[in-house]
């Protein structure tokens, strides 16, 4: 994996340079590759962001992601991409594929990508509807995830985002798509620990022209205090109306599963449940110095990491506005509250610019 990383770096590098060297007008850029088809896209996410919470850093401005993602096409058979990412100053990997599609409706995935579980995490960054997913308020450490959020939880419990492995997907039957893939279970960027693998599937019908209906499971290997290695198991189901960049996009869901990292008293798994609804609406604007529209948006979710504990979860109330400008660029602005159900309400604003190209 490290030796990848430093051949996209390469890649990138010397693209980058051929794009500075001079030349005249009629110039072109030419990148030679086996490839009958080579895309080279990126996104860099300026952050800023303060919190409510006494902390050392209660302000900074942050590059939150500056990516590159290359899509190559050999042949109709054969595809893959790679996404290095320099945000915050750290190099990490976080797509890198070989793609067989056979048929539409199957096709296989070798390398580091998204598992096939939660609607939230599997919207690229630069569609997602708030800045951040888990909604996260520096300083707060509640239930050892940060805040007690949806996409906290998806994530820290390793149901959901990138790892290792196998993916297979398509669309079958002119309305239904499926993702099934199994992975090392560790992350992205990450070995194995074990010797068992994880499990993730999920498939959306398309009800409507305008309505989709998703089901999903996730069964994440780990070494328990035993030091054996066991399963935890989480379901969830979503509805989701309208997608990115119609004017109404509503998005809505429910999780359930174990929660592995909170143990009981006897060393097994507490349950955890969370709820998770994202509402947006766009305001065209008629100009011609780039705007399209005024989007406003607002979050509601709730998380228990615990539901045999008492005053063990809470709520994230998320309002914002996004003004959009061509495509998926745009400024965004949230203010994330989170309301435990017992101590302190504490609160975060972000403003963040999203650049795609």
């Amino acid at each position: 994996m490290g030796a990848l990383i430093q051949s996209s770096s390469r890649i990138i590098a010397a693209v980058s340079l051929t794009m500075l060297i001079p030349g005249p007008t009629n110039a072109q850029v030419r990148i030679n590759s086996r490839a009958i088809e080579f895309t080279l896209t990126g996104r860099v996410h300026l952050q800023y962001w303060t919190t409510s919470v006494d902390r050392p850093r209660s302000a900074e401005f942050l590059l939150r992601r500056a990516r590159f993602t290359a899509d190559v096409k050999i042949n109709d058979l054969v595809d893959g991409r790679v996404q290095p990412d320099f945000g915050a100053g750290i190099l990490n990997l976080k797509d890198a594929y070989l793609r067989l599609t056979f048929d539409p409706a199957f096709r296989v995935s070798f390398g580091q990508f998204k598992r096939a579980f939660d609607i939230f995490e599997l919207y690229s960054s630069t569609q997602v509807l708030t800045i951040e997913r888990s909604g996260h308020v520096r300083g707060v450490d509640a239930c050892a995830f940060l805040v007690c959020s949806w996409g906290t939880l998806s994530v820290a419990l390793r149901y959901s985002e990138r790892d290792v492995g196998v993916l297979v997907d398509g669309r079958a039957l002119g309305k239904l798509d499926y993702r099934l893939s199994l992975t090392n279970g560790t992350g992205s960027n990450r070995p194995d620990e074990n010797g068992t693998k994880s499990y993730a599937g999920r498939a959306v019908v398309q009800a409507t022209s305008d309505v989709r209906i998703g089901a999903n499971f996730s069964a994440h290997d780990y070494v328990d205090p035993t030091m054996e290695n066991a399963y935890a198991v989480a379901v969830g189901a979503d509805f989701e109306v309208g997608r990115y960049g119609d004017r109404f996009h509503l998005q809505a869901a429910l999780m359930t599963g174990e929660n592995w990292i909170d143990l009981d008293g006897n060393g097994d798994p507490s349950t955890f449940v969370s709820a998770q609804g994202i509402v947006s609406y766009i305001f065209p604007v008629e100009s011609d110095r780039g705007y399209s529209g005024i989007e406003p948006h607002f979050r509601l979710s709730w998380a228990d990491p615990n539901t045999d504990a008492a005053l063990a979860g809470g709520w994230l109330i998320t309002p914002g506005v996004a003004l959009r400008l061509t495509g998926r660029n745009k400024l965004l602005a949230n203010v994330d509250v989170w309301s435990p159900a017992s101590g302190d309400t504490e609160w975060s604003f972000k403003f963040q610019s999203n650049l795609h190209f």
